[in-house]
C-alpha cells in the first residue's frame, strides 16, 4: 500500500529512474548553476546553516550548495534510492556534511522549523498537487528562513524551427506533448508561472521571481542539446502514449529541435523560473 501511495505521488518514477535522468541532471546543472548561484546572495545566509535539498536526484546541486556554503550541513532527499546511490558515490569528499535519505516530499520525516534554507529544484512540475509539497517545505523551514524553488514551465521553451518542414512547430510541440502528458498524470506543466501566487497564499514574504536564461549564447550548444537528448530518451514513449502519436514521430520532433540547437547560428532559449520567498 505504501509503495502504491508513493507511485501516485511520483507518477514519473520510471522516467526519473532511467539512466537518461542522470545525464539530464548533469547537463541541467552545468547549464543553470552558473547563473543560479548568484541568486543565493540575496538571502544573506552564512555560517553553520542547515540546508535541505528536496528532490536532490544525483546530488549535482547538493554538492554545489555544500561548496557555496562551506560551514553548512546538508540533507538531500529523493524518492529513488538509485539516484541517491549515485549521489553518495560522488559526494564522499564532503564526509558527514551531506546526508542523503530516501523520503517522500509529501510527508517529510523531518522536524518542524529545522532548516535555514530549503532548495527544491525540478520537482514542482513532476508531482501532482504541488501545494501539498509546498506545505511540507514550509513546515520544515525555520521562521525567517528562505525557500529557493526552481519551478519549470514548459511553455517557456522557445526553439528554432526544424529544417524539416514535416516536423511539428516547436512552439506547439511543448504545449501539445510535454504539457499534455503532465496534465494526463495530474501534474502542472506551467507550474513556473503559478508558483509566485502559491508562495503568497502560503504566507511567504519578500517573494522574488528570477529567470535563468539557458540559451545558445550563454550555454554551450552541446550542453543545451544534451538536455533535450536526455528528455527525448527518457520521455518519448510516454509522450507518445499521452498524445496517441507514434513514438518515432515524437522522437523525430525532438531530433529536429536538437539538430537546430546544435547548428549555428540558430538561436534557442529556455527561460527557467526561480521563485524565492522568506518564511515569516
Amino acid at each position: 500500500m505504501e509503495n502504491e501511495k508513493r507511485m501516485d505521488r511520483n507518477p514519473q518514477a520510471e522516467q526519473m529512474g532511467d539512466e537518461s535522468m542522470a545525464r539530464n541532471l548533469a547537463h541541467q546543472a552545468e547549464a543553470i548553476w552558473p547563473q543560479e548561484q548568484h541568486l543565493f546572495a540575496r538571502y544573506g545566509l552564512s555560517g553553520p546553516l542547515r540546508i535541505l535539498d528536496i528532490g536532490c536526484g544525483t546530488g549535482e546541486i547538493t554538492r554545489r550548495l555544500a561548496m557555496r556554503y562551506p560551514q553548512a550541513t546538508l540533507v538531500g532527499i529523493d524518492i529513488l534510492e538509485s539516484n541517491l546511490a549515485l549521489a553518495r558515490r560522488d559526494s564522499r569528499e564532503f564526509n558527514e556534511r551531506i546526508r542523503y535519505e530516501v523520503g517522500d516530499a509529501f510527508a517529510l520525516a523531518l522536524d518542524d522549523a529545522s532548516f535555514d534554507l530549503v532548495v527544491c529544484r525540478h520537482v514542482s512540475q513532476a508531482v501532482p498537487d504541488f501545494p501539498k509539497v509546498l506545505a511540507e517545505l514550509t513546515r520544515v523551514l525555520k521562521p525567517g528562513g528562505w525557500l529557493h524553488l526552481l519551478s519549470e514551465d514548459y511553455a517557456m521553451l522557445h526553439m528554432p524551427e526544424s529544417a524539416d518542414p514535416a516536423r511539428s512547430d516547436p512552439d506547439r510541440f511543448w504545449v501539445e506533448n510535454p504539457i499534455a502528458f503532465l496534465r494526463s498524470i495530474h501534474c502542472d506543466g506551467r507550474i513556473g508561472r503559478h508558483s509566485p501566487p502559491l508562495l503568497e497564499q502560503a504566507g511567504y514574504r519578500d517573494i522574488g521571481m528570477d529567470y535563468v536564461i539557458v540559451d545558445t549564447l550563454r550555454v554551450p550548444r552541446a550542453t543545451f542539446a544534451g538536455i533535450l537528448k536526455a528528455w527525448r530518451d527518457g520521455y518519448s514513449d510516454v509522450l507518445a502514449q499521452a498524445t496517441n502519436r507514434p513514438v518515432a514521430e515524437v522522437a523525430a520532433d525532438f531530433a529536429g529541435i536538437i539538430r537546430a540547437i546544435e547548428t549555428p547560428p540558430n538561436y534557442a532559449v529556455w527561460h527557467v523560473p526561480i521563485v524565492s520567498g522568506r518564511k515569516p
